[in-house]
């Protein structure tokens, strides 16, 4: 019973101002009376989320409690929250919110009910109850029938923290509490904070409770072979965009478990970003911005409230958030059963200087996993407002509450096990670095992700890159020779060997550093500089 639910966190239930699993109808117009957005031109609820158009990771916290203690890599991702802190923040939160109308979403995290939890999310604003009524599972009306919660999570935006009250660095606070199973995202209207701390929980539960990896990662399928790829990257790199392609079934656009005989959707729905978005580039999430969805960020005209997705005088974050079915031909149960038979590992290289796309052994996709070389692009965290080059383990380390090792070996048993396909591919720069060379054309990249999903890259063979430790494809049709190998792209032949020694460089500091514990084959498999030594260009 939700009065249950609401009496172990203190809550005070009230039919009166409590508005249990709300169609989405009913949520839209929620929103609409209340001030918190307008409908589109297509339908969907455009809203804004003030000073918060994407994630704050300072502003995320584990509480440091003795069952999760040993096993969280504590440091400045996983930061420790004390439980007098957590248990002050809570107090308040529940104070502010007893003084409020609430939204209760009945939810499930994880399409595979083998593996699945239920979260019940508490919401202080309809178009966020909206928001997760979208992005997470439904239950069935038997599920409902029987629920019972196995996490509870607040959404507070309008309550604000006192850091020196609450031990927080901000007015924000995100805070996951594995022993109180309780969630508290305060002080932030961006809905995708409630999203990633439901994974970052999902993260933590499935390996050690599960034996199921879960993984930051788009998924689709071959609707004749039920082939499956896993599409790893963070955002910005293209997962979502790649994912919905045609002739292609969506499992999933962000997170994923990888179990012994599948792969699950651990959400029911999509979070894409709009930026420049077109009906001609990217189809189907154009498509899916309709009745039902959740814009946040988009500008819209006044008078015609057709949006202006080029305009980035909000942010260059904007969002979407719709549920799966929303993309053509979807698998909308969230399951695949067999396992992946290619992993794509997307990269935005700001440097240019990375193969479009290269074959990897199973060390290398271990070490690259572990590593998650990217560029955090424009919008997706504050302040970010260019390319940014990066490490981020496991190519989502804000949200994976254990050692990036413990994923890894079980990447490396997954892949070995499925004989497994894995290639890097560069959805950043080529011809130059950010600001010299040009962002990789999407109808390219498409062209060479659907030769590696198909194997035909196989065919050609490859040619060894020694900086790197990768393996180029000779040929991709539709794909010129001088596009696959990055050096032949730039002008100045020099200037590349000097980026590609500079990144190198980098990528084997950041191991030893940040990885000491790293296999040694493991390593070994990874860039190392070349120095005087000759490479073929």
């Amino acid at each position: 019973m939700v009065q249950d639910d609401f009496a172990r966190l203190g809550l005070a239930y009230d039919d009166s101002r409590i508005k249990l699993n709300l169609s989405t109808a009913l949520l839209v117009e929620e929103a609409i009376r209340r001030g918190e957005g307008v409908l589109s031109d297509t339908g969907s609820l455009c809203v804004t989320t003030g000073k918060y158009t994407g994630r704050s990771p300072r502003d995320r916290f584990i509480v440091d409690t003795p069952d999760v203690h040993d096993k969280i890599a504590w440091g400045s991702v996983n930061v420790p929250l004390s439980k007098e802190h957590y248990e002050k923040i809570k107090e308040d939160t529940v104070a502010y919110l007893n003084d409020h109308d609430l939204f209760v979403m009945q939810t499930v995290a994880g399409a595979d009910r083998r593996y699945s939890r239920n979260f019940e999310v508490v919401c202080e604003l309809a178009s966020q109850a909206l928001f997760v009524h979208q992005l997470l599972v439904r239950p069935m009306p038997a599920e409902l029938s029987r629920y019972a919660p196995n996490f509870m999570v607040l959404a507070a935006p309008g309550f604000k923290c006192d850091p020196a009250i609450h031990g927080t660095n901000s007015e924000a606070a995100v805070v996951i509490n594995f022993e109180d199973r309780t969630i508290l995202v305060c002080g932030t209207s961006y809905s995708g904070e409630i999203k990633k701390s439901i994974f970052s929980a999902m993260n933590y539960l499935l390996p050690v409770e599960d034996n199921v990896l879960p993984m930051h990662c788009s998924c689709n399928m071959n609707p004749r072979s039920k082939g499956t790829t896993v599409l790893f990257g963070l955002s910005g790199t293209g997962k979502t965009t790649l994912s919905a392609a045609p002739g292609r079934n969506l499992i999933g656009d962000d997170e994923h478990g990888w179990a012994d005989d599948g792969v699950f959707n651990i959400e029911g729905g999509c979070y894409a970003k709009t930026i420049n978005i077109t009906p001609e580039t990217e189809p189907q999430i154009y498509n899916a911005i309709r009745f039902g969805s959740v814009s946040e960020n988009v500008v819209l005209d006044p008078q015609t409230r057709i949006p202006d997705f080029d305009d980035v005088s909000i942010t260059e974050n904007g969002r979407v958030a719709y549920p799966v079915e929303f993309i053509p031909d979807a698998v909308v149960d969230g399951v695949a059963t067999r396992v992946p038979d290619v992993v794509i590992f997307l990269t935005a290289d700001a440097f240019g200087v990375l193969p479009p796309i290269a074959k990897l052994s199973t060390n290398a996709a271990m070490y690259h996993f572990i590593t998650g070389f990217t560029s955090k692009v424009a919008g997706t965290e504050r302040g970010i407002t260019e390319p940014q080059p990066t490490f981020s383990s496991l190519f989502g380390e804000p949200f994976m509450p254990l050692d990036p090792n413990v994923y890894a070996k079980m990447l490396g048993e997954r892949i070995e096990k499925g004989g497994t396909r894995v290639y890097l591919v560069n959805t950043g720069w080529t011809g130059g670095p950010y600001g010299v060379g040009h962002r990789m054309k999407l109808s390219l990249t498409r062209k060479m992700v659907n030769a590696a999903m198909s194997g035909v890259l196989e065919a050609s063979g490859y040619w060894h890159e020694q900086r790197f430790n990768l393996e180029i494809p000779n040929l991709c049709l539709g794909v010129s020779r001088k596009l696959l190998n990055p050096r032949n792209t730039w002008a100045d032949k020099a200037a590349y060997d000097e980026q590609a020694e500079r990144l190198a460089t980098m990528f084997e500091e950041n191991a030893r550093v940040n990885h000491p514990d790293m296999a040694e084959e493991v390593r070994a498999a990874g860039p190392h500089p070349l120095g005087g030594k000759k490479k073929r260009g």
